[in-house]
């Protein structure tokens, strides 16, 4: 709607005013002048400088409905610089996890120092309407975000160097706290997997290992994390993959606990006896997280896998999987899904794999754990005994690398457990082995002779 002519005021009432405006801010600048002192005036005027040439940056907690990484890592590496100084912090301690997340909380202020230059964040929080025009008690309403404020000047450092600092911050952090999970298939769940906390204690030095083995496999897996780049490269899948094979006992579950918590991977335990059909194995491997290890255990039993002429043949109801639907699961376009990824499989009976399984590019490592050497007992007798040296040392050396006596790690460390003396302890073990081993010798010999 357009406005009448005379309703504007005139020129004359305009330039007025202005007149009056102007005398006024004159008026006003004579009474300060007289009236405050001139270092109160300078302070004043500096802070009201310095506040014009600020800058804020806005970092909000949901992108839409999807959360922010740069506000979860900000917020977890704040928490880091939180001092006794702090007034206010804000504790919680999310499910399943050991330790305490301490953060700022809300209206808290904390100056960060970064490259000599302070950067000051405050974490605000307002409430969101609901959709009904009422305001709502619970959380979800509660709407976040953090306020980074600095020099303009520094605006270019800010978002070069500033935030991408924080951002990689807060992924060691995640790293150093990270608890390690153990996944199952469950197929009630969203992605078909379940998890508890992996308490397993294993490590690499817990593990009776020959030491050549267990520092190869240690080398291969330090390659492996630091090679991202390289396998972009060449245009293969950020992952491998390896076989652990030998007798019962001989520390296979164990060894995959000591390399997820090596390399701090969740464990995805894969039983193929529970998988229906092969579009579930895209669905589980879809599932899993990136930086993992997918175990598939007992291969050679889990189902009927040895032979691919099989799969021309008529399928029985217990046909669920098919070797060509595991391949595709291993090493076919399905599993590029994710990165950092480790498969492990384990068996007794290595010659009982069909070829297909064995290649490089699914099973790239083969690990042969065999029985105790006298070097894997001295790392058990440490472990549960906490020796280095007895005069029964060089009997239990003869046997097991002399007279190649066949004792699983397993069984020698059941015999260590059942007395704290380490004199009975091991003068049991000895007994044991040699117990052992004259039965093996007489099966032998039966069945030679059969």
């Amino acid at each position: 709607m357009w406005c009448s002519q005379e309703n504007l005021p005139s020129p004359k009432t305009i330039l007025s005013a202005a007149a009056s405006l102007a005398a006024s801010a004159i008026l006003f600048r004579t009474i300060a002048n007289d009236l405050i002192p001139d270092v109160v005036q300078n302070s004043f005027y500096s802070r009201l400088q310095k506040l014009s040439s600020q800058i804020t940056v806005v970092v909000e907690e949901l992108d839409g409905l999807t959360p922010n990484e740069m506000f979860e890592a900000a917020n977890l590496y704040l928490g880091t610089l939180l001092s006794t100084s702090t007034r206010r912090i804000k504790v919680n301690k999310p499910e399943k996890e050991k330790q305490l997340l301490v953060t700022i909380d809300k209206n808290q202020g904390l100056v960060d120092c970064f490259k000599g230059v302070n950067f000051k964040w405050v974490l605000v929080t307002s409430q969101k309407p609901a959709s009904n025009g009422k305001r709502e008690d619970h959380s979800q309403s509660e709407v976040r975000q953090l306020e980074l404020s600095f020099h303009k000047k520094h605006r270019d450092m800010v978002l070069s160097s500033y935030l991408p600092y924080i951002l990689n911050k807060s992924k060691e952090i995640k790293e150093e706290r990270k608890v390690v999970k153990l996944h199952t298939v469950d197929y009630n769940g969203t992605d078909y997997w379940g998890s508890i906390n992996l308490d397993h204690p294993a490590t690499f030095d817990t593990m009776a290992m020959d030491p050549e083995i267990k520092k190869a496999l240690i080398e291969d897996l330090d390659r492996f994390r630091e090679r991202k780049e390289y396998y972009r490269r060449v245009g293969k899948a950020w992952k491998r993959g390896y076989l652990l094979f030998g007798p019962p006992g001989t520390g296979k579950s164990s060894l995959v606990a000591a390399m997820a918590n090596y390399l701090k991977f969740d464990i995805f335990d894969l039983d193929l006896k529970e998988v229906q059909c092969n579009s579930d194995l895209r669905r589980l491997l879809i599932g899993t997280k990136s930086r993992s290890i997918l175990v598939i255990e007992d291969i050679d039993c889990s189902v009927d896998l040895q032979n691919r002429d099989a799969e021309n043949e008529p399928k029985t109801v217990e046909d669920k999987i098919t070797l060509s639907g595991l391949l595709n699961f291993i090493d076919g376009l399905w599993s590029t899904c994710g990165e950092e990824r480790i498969i492990v499989f384990t068996t007794n009976r290595k010659d009982r794999l069909d070829p297909a399984l064995l290649r490089p590019g699914r099973m790239d490592l083969h690990i042969h754990l065999s029985y105790c050497t006298f070097s894997g007992f001295k790392t058990l007798a440490y472990n549960y005994l906490r020796i280095q040296e007895h005069p029964l040392f060089g009997d239990i050396e003869k046997l097991l690398d002399y007279y190649k006596a066949q004792a699983t790690p397993a069984e020698v460390a059941g015999e260590l457990l059942k007395s704290d003396d380490a004199q009975v302890s091991l003068q049991g073990l000895i007994t044991f082995v040699q117990s052992k081993n004259k039965m093996e010798t007489a099966w032998q010999d039966i069945t030679v002779g059969k």
